[in-house]
Protein backbone atom coordinates (compact mmCIF):
# COMPACT_ATOMS: atom_id res chain seq x y z
CA UNK A 1 0.00 0.00 0.00
CA UNK A 2 0.72 4.17 -0.36
CA UNK A 3 3.53 4.59 2.36
CA UNK A 4 4.14 0.81 3.17
CA UNK A 5 7.29 -0.41 3.87
CA UNK A 6 6.55 -2.77 0.66
CA UNK A 7 6.33 0.63 -1.62
CA UNK A 8 10.17 1.26 -0.13
CA UNK A 9 11.18 -1.89 -0.93
CA UNK A 10 9.38 -1.39 -4.72
CA UNK A 11 10.99 1.76 -5.07
CA UNK A 12 14.46 1.06 -3.35
CA UNK A 13 14.30 -2.32 -5.94
CA UNK A 14 13.64 -0.35 -9.01
CA UNK A 15 16.15 2.39 -8.35
CA UNK A 16 19.19 0.32 -7.02
CA UNK A 17 20.03 -2.09 -10.28
CA UNK A 18 23.39 -3.67 -9.86
CA UNK A 19 25.63 -5.30 -12.60
CA UNK A 20 24.02 -8.74 -13.78
CA UNK A 21 20.94 -7.79 -11.22
CA UNK A 22 18.21 -5.90 -12.81
CA UNK A 23 15.02 -5.03 -11.61
CA UNK A 24 11.76 -3.88 -13.97
CA UNK A 25 8.63 -3.35 -14.16
CA UNK A 26 5.96 -6.02 -15.43
CA UNK A 27 4.38 -4.62 -18.79
CA UNK A 28 1.48 -6.54 -20.77
CA UNK A 29 2.89 -4.92 -24.00
CA UNK A 30 4.84 -1.84 -24.17
CA UNK A 31 3.76 1.03 -22.81
CA UNK A 32 0.82 -0.95 -20.44
CA UNK A 33 2.17 -1.80 -16.94
CA UNK A 34 0.43 -4.32 -14.93
CA UNK A 35 -1.83 -3.04 -11.87
CA UNK A 36 -0.84 -3.50 -9.58
CA UNK A 37 2.45 -1.93 -9.81
CA UNK A 38 4.91 -5.23 -9.86
CA UNK A 39 8.34 -5.43 -9.83
CA UNK A 40 10.29 -8.60 -11.17
CA UNK A 41 13.96 -8.32 -10.80
CA UNK A 42 16.26 -11.72 -11.12
CA UNK A 43 17.51 -13.89 -8.88
CA UNK A 44 20.49 -15.64 -11.22
CA UNK A 45 23.27 -13.02 -12.37
CA UNK A 46 22.23 -12.56 -16.40
CA UNK A 47 25.89 -12.50 -18.29
CA UNK A 48 24.83 -12.25 -22.11
CA UNK A 49 22.11 -10.84 -24.45
CA UNK A 50 20.53 -14.30 -24.59
CA UNK A 51 19.70 -14.03 -20.70
CA UNK A 52 18.42 -10.59 -21.17
CA UNK A 53 16.32 -11.54 -23.35
CA UNK A 54 14.62 -14.00 -21.83
CA UNK A 55 14.09 -11.88 -18.33
CA UNK A 56 13.11 -8.95 -20.83
CA UNK A 57 10.59 -10.88 -22.82
CA UNK A 58 8.74 -14.26 -21.51
CA UNK A 59 9.81 -13.73 -17.95
CA UNK A 60 8.45 -10.00 -17.86
CA UNK A 61 5.41 -10.68 -19.83
CA UNK A 62 4.33 -13.52 -18.19
CA UNK A 63 4.78 -12.30 -14.16
CA UNK A 64 3.01 -9.03 -15.65
CA UNK A 65 -0.23 -11.31 -17.52
CA UNK A 66 -0.43 -13.37 -13.94
CA UNK A 67 -0.83 -10.30 -12.15
CA UNK A 68 -3.03 -9.27 -14.50
CA UNK A 69 -5.37 -12.56 -14.83
CA UNK A 70 -5.58 -12.74 -10.80
CA UNK A 71 -7.26 -9.40 -10.60
CA UNK A 72 -9.89 -10.06 -13.90
CA UNK A 73 -10.41 -13.66 -11.62
CA UNK A 74 -10.99 -11.78 -8.34
CA UNK A 75 -8.00 -13.35 -6.62
CA UNK A 76 -6.44 -9.36 -6.34
CA UNK A 77 -9.82 -7.23 -5.59
CA UNK A 78 -9.95 -4.72 -8.26
CA UNK A 79 -10.74 -1.76 -6.01
CA UNK A 80 -7.37 -2.45 -4.11
CA UNK A 81 -5.51 -3.17 -7.17
CA UNK A 82 -4.01 0.69 -7.22
CA UNK A 83 -2.87 0.72 -3.95
CA UNK A 84 -0.64 -2.64 -3.89
CA UNK A 85 2.61 -3.20 -4.83
CA UNK A 86 4.16 -6.56 -5.92
CA UNK A 87 7.56 -8.35 -5.80
CA UNK A 88 8.53 -10.99 -8.12
CA UNK A 89 11.98 -12.76 -7.47
CA UNK A 90 12.40 -14.43 -11.17
CA UNK A 91 15.06 -17.31 -10.99
CA UNK A 92 15.47 -19.08 -14.74
CA UNK A 93 18.01 -21.53 -14.82
CA UNK A 94 20.33 -19.99 -17.58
Amino acid sequence: RGGSTAESAFVNALTNNKDGFTSLLAVVTPNLLAKPNTILFNKVTIKDARQAVQMFGPAQYGVAKAVVDSVAEGVIPEDEADDLFISVGVFIHW
